[in-house]
């Protein structure tokens, strides 16, 4: 297995309907995030729980999955860099409950803190990158994410640098205990080691946002050459909306819920438990919005 950060992108696009100031700091942003690329070679590897990592049923059964190469930001996008985002675009957050979770959790966004976002937000950001950089950026299919968490797919419980799950050592998920304590954070990316693949906080950091649809049952039919989810999701039925996958856990869970199998299905709501990184890959076209 091989990698690189892909540090030599020149970022070209202009930016436009922004100060000065925010342009030339976008600018350096938008360097930053494509920087921290990590280069994963492609491969073969049995997706899913092979058995004892989780107690969910919709991580069974082990499938094969073949994947092409693709690139995966080794930091979860930040609130600070969200937040400039924000400010050069115009984006507004997609929950209208925002402004009320910002005054209730104050500390939650603090800007070195993974980015509080919506699916839809996280999705926009990554778009936003790839129109910026003329790459094909978006969320990591489950697919990625999990390879990328495996360090290539391989046999490791938890997408830390020893494939352990070590409370303040490799990992920041809390027991179950600390589950009701309010004043609990994430930490700032790149608290912990990375894994081998030099990715930080795939388990037990922010629950990450994942491209696809969520369905319960796709493992038992899914692709076998860069699957990208079910095209018909599972919909809520009192909001209308569908269900999205979110993987590696987080700062809440106790650690059996934020090994690299994990599945978790969740509407595309904002979440102080929520976070995202980006990806690219030449091979991911159609996309879930």
């Amino acid at each position: 297995m091989r990698y690189l950060v892909f540090s030599s992108l020149v970022v070209t696009s202009t930016l436009s309907g922004c100060s000065l100031d925010y342009e030339s700091q976008a600018e350096d942003m938008i360097q930053r995030q494509m920087n921290a690329m990590v280069f994963v070679e492609g491969g073969e590897f049995m997706m899913g729980n092979p058995g004892g990592w989780d107690g969910s049923r919709d991580s069974w059964p082990p499938h094969k999955v073949v994947l092409d190469d693709f690139y995966i930001q080794k930091y979860e996008v930040t609130q600070g860099d969200f937040e400039l985002f924000m400010a050069t675009t115009g984006y507004e957050y997609s929950s209208k409950y925002y402004e009320q979770l910002r005054e209730e959790k104050p500390d939650r966004y603090q800007p070195q803190l993974p980015a509080v976002v919506s699916w839809s937000d996280a999705s926009e950001f990554c778009q936003w990158l790839s129109g910026q950089t003329g790459k094909n950026v978006n969320l990591p299919t489950e697919a990625q994410w999990e390879y990328a968490a495996r360090n290539g797919g391989k046999m490791m419980r938890y997408g830390t640098a020893t494939g352990k799950a070590e409370r303040g050592v490799t990992m920041a998920a809390r027991p179950s205990q600390y589950r009701r304590q309010k004043q609990v954070l994430p930490k700032p990316p790149g608290s912990f080691p990375p894994n081998p693949l030099g990715l930080y906080d795939m388990s037990g950091n922010v629950a990450e946002w994942i491209r696809d649809y969520y369905h319960g049952g796709y493992y038992e039919d899914s692709p076998i050459d860069n699957p990208e989810g079910p095209v018909d999701p599972v919909i809520e039925n009192w909001s209308n909306e569908p269900y999205r996958v979110l993987r590696g856990g987080d700062f809440k869970d106790f650690s059996g819920n934020t090994t690299v199998t994990r599945r978790k299905a969740i509407q595309r709501v904002t979440n102080e438990t929520t976070g995202f990184r980006c990806s690219f890959s030449k091979s991911l076209t159609a996309e879930h919005a």
